[in-house]
C-alpha cells in the first residue's frame, strides 16, 4: 500500500505543479495583453505626463517644436487659454472645437469632454493648458480616467483566459486519466480475473510493482488452493469408485436373485438406483472441478454439428426412451455444413444434459426439439421443449447460479443439479455462451451460442 500511496502522492504533486504553472501562464498572458495599454496610460505618453511635458514647453506665444512633435505622434490636439478664456494658440484643433470659452464652459469640460473628445487640463501661471485625445480613447470619471481600449479588452481577456484555463484543465485531466488507466488497467484486469477464480501473472515495474507482486502472490495462493480442491475431488472420486461399484454389483445380484423376497429385491433396486445417482454425482463433480479450474484437457477437432446432432438423436432413440417423449431435429439450410472446432465428447455431454434436463422436469412427457442455425456471426445450437417451463423465480435463480445441491425426501432422491453448470462451462471452454429462456405459450429453451466464421 505504501507504493500506491506514493503513486497517488506523485500525481497530487504533479497536479499542484500544473496549477502553479497555469497561474504563471495567466500572469504572463495578462502582462502581454495589457502591457502596451498600461504603458500608454501611465508611462511617458499618459495624459498626466503629456500635460507636464507640454506645460513646461508652453509660453503664451508658442509651443516648442519638440512638444508639438510628441503631441502629433500621440494624436493629441492642444489649446492654450488665457484668464479670459481666449486662445493664445492651438495645435491641430478640430473644426468643431471652439477657441474661446466662458468660466462655465471651463468648469464643465475640465472634468470631462469637449465635443466628445476626452480632455485633460493643466493650470499654469499664464493660463489654462488643454490637451484633447481622440474620441473613444478614454472614459473619464470625476476623479480618474480609464482606457476604453482596456475596458473593451478586459471582458474578452477574462473570457479568453477562462476558456484557455478550461482547455488546460481538460487536457491535464485527459492525459492524467489516460496515464492512470494505462498504469492501473493491468492490475484492475488482473483483480477481475482473480475474482473469476483464474490465476494471473503481472510484470510491472516502477511505483506499482509492489501492488503487482501482491496480486501475483494472491494468484499463486488461489491457484494452489484451486489445484488442491480439484485434486481432492478427483481423489475422492477415484477412491469412492471401487466401493460404489461393489455396492452396485451386490445390489444388482440381489435384484436378480429370485430366491430373495420381493421386499428385499425392491429395497436392493432402490440401493442400486441411488448408487447410480451417486456415481453420476461424483462424475459430475469431477468434471465440474476440472472445467472450472481449467484442468480438463480439450481434445478439439473440426466437427460438422448437423451430423453430430443426427447421430446423437439416433443413439438416444435406440436407448429406448419412453414413448411420452417425442424427439425432433431441425437444421436450417445455412447451418447444414457448419463446422465447429470443439471437443466432441464435451459438446455431446452438454447436449445430453439439456435433453435429460427437459425429461427430468417433464415426467409426464413432452416434445423435445434440437435445432441448429446460423445468425450473423453466431452458431446457435438449441434444445427446446413444450413442457411446464420455468417460473420467473427459478429462471432468475438459474441465471444467478446455474446449479444447486439438493437432497430430498427419505428415499434419498439426490438431485445435484450440476448438469446446467456443466453446460455453461462447456460453452465457456469453447468461447461460447449459454442462455436459458421460457418460450410461448409454454416450455423452455436452452441455447448454446458459439462464435462462427464461415
Amino acid at each position: 500500500m505504501r507504493s500506491f500511496a506514493s503513486y497517488i502522492s506523485k500525481h497530487l504533486v504533479s497536479f499542484a505543479t500544473f496549477i502553479l504553472l497555469l497561474l504563471l501562464l495567466n500572469v504572463v498572458v495578462f502582462s502581454l495583453t495589457f502591457h502596451k495599454i498600461v504603458t500608454d496610460d501611465y508611462g511617458e505618453s499618459s495624459p498626466q505626463s503629456m500635460l507636464k511635458m507640454t506645460a513646461v514647453a508652453a509660453t503664451p506665444e508658442q509651443l516648442s517644436d519638440n512638444a508639438v512633435k510628441k503631441l502629433r505622434q500621440n494624436h493629441i490636439w492642444a489649446i492654450y487659454l488665457n484668464a479670459n478664456g481666449q486662445c493664445y494658440w492651438s495645435i491641430d484643433l478640430p473644426e468643431e472645437v471652439p477657441k474661446s470659452y466662458t468660466i462655465q464652459d471651463v468648469a464643465l469640460f475640465s472634468k470631462g469632454y469637449i465635443e466628445d473628445y476626452p480632455v485633460f487640463v493643466w493650470n499654469t501661471d499664464d493660463g489654462l493648458l488643454v490637451l484633447g485625445y481622440p474620441k473613444d480613447s478614454y472614459t473619464k470619471l470625476t476623479s480618474n480616467y480609464y482606457s476604453i481600449a482596456a475596458l473593451r479588452k478586459f471582458p474578452v481577456f477574462v473570457l479568453g483566459m477562462l476558456v484557455l484555463d478550461a482547455c488546460c484543465f481538460f487536457m491535464a485531466y485527459y492525459f492524467s486519466k489516460r496515464r492512470i488507466i494505462y498504469n492501473t488497467e493491468p492490475i484492475v484486469s488482473a483483480v477481475e480475473t482473480l475474482a473469476d477464480g483464474k490465476s494471473v501473472s503481472l510484470h510491472i515495474s516502477g511505483e506499482l510493482s509492489e501492488i503487482a507482486n501482491s496480486v501475483n502472490k494472491a494468484s499463486f495462493i488461489l491457484s494452489r488452493q484451486n489445484e488442491a480442491r480439484a485434486n481432492w475431488i478427483s481423489g475422492v472420486s477415484h477412491d469412492i469408485r471401487t466401493p460404489l461399484s461393489m455396492i452396485m454389483g451386490y445390489a444388482g445380484r440381489i435384484v436378480e436373485n429370485e430366491a430373495a423376497s420381493k421386499t428385499v429385491r425392491e429395497q436392493a433396486e432402490i440401493v442400486r438406483k441411488q448408487s447410480i445417482k451417486i456415481k453420476e454425482l461424483v462424475q459430475d463433480l469431477n468434471l465440474v472441478s476440472q472445467l472450472e479450474y481449467e484442468m480438463q484437457p480439450l481434445h478439439k477437432e473440426v466437427v460438422r454439428l448437423s451430423k453430430l446432432l443426427r447421430s446423437y438423436v439416433a443413439d438416444l432413440l435406440n436407448t429406448g426412451i419412453s414413448d411420452s417423449y417425442n424427439i425432433g431435429i431441425e437444421i436450417t439450410p445455412n447451418a447444414e455444413n457448419a463446422v465447429l472446432e470443439c471437443d466432441t465428447r464435451l459438446i455431446l455431454r452438454a447436449i445430453n444434459n439439456l435433453v435429460h434436463n427437459s425429461m427430468k422436469h417433464n415426467p409426464q412427457g413432452c416434445e423435445i426439439n434440437l435445432s441448429l442455425s446460423v445468425s450473423k456471426n453466431q452458431l446457435i445450437l438449441a434444445v427446446t421443449d413444450n413442457g411446464t417451463g420455468l417460473s420467473a423465480e427459478k429462471l432468475q435463480e438459474l441465471e444467478e447460479k446455474p446449479h444447486y445441491m439438493k437432497s430430498t425426501d427419505e428415499r434419498l432422491d439426490l438431485r445435484h443439479g450440476l448438469g446446467l453448470l456443466i453446460v455453461q462451462q462447456v460453452a465457456a471452454a469453447h468461447n461460447g455462451s449459454f442462455k436459458l429462456t421460457n418460450v410461448t405459450p409454454q416450455g423452455c429453451k436452452a441455447d448454446l451460442i458459439f462464435p462462427y466464421c464461415k
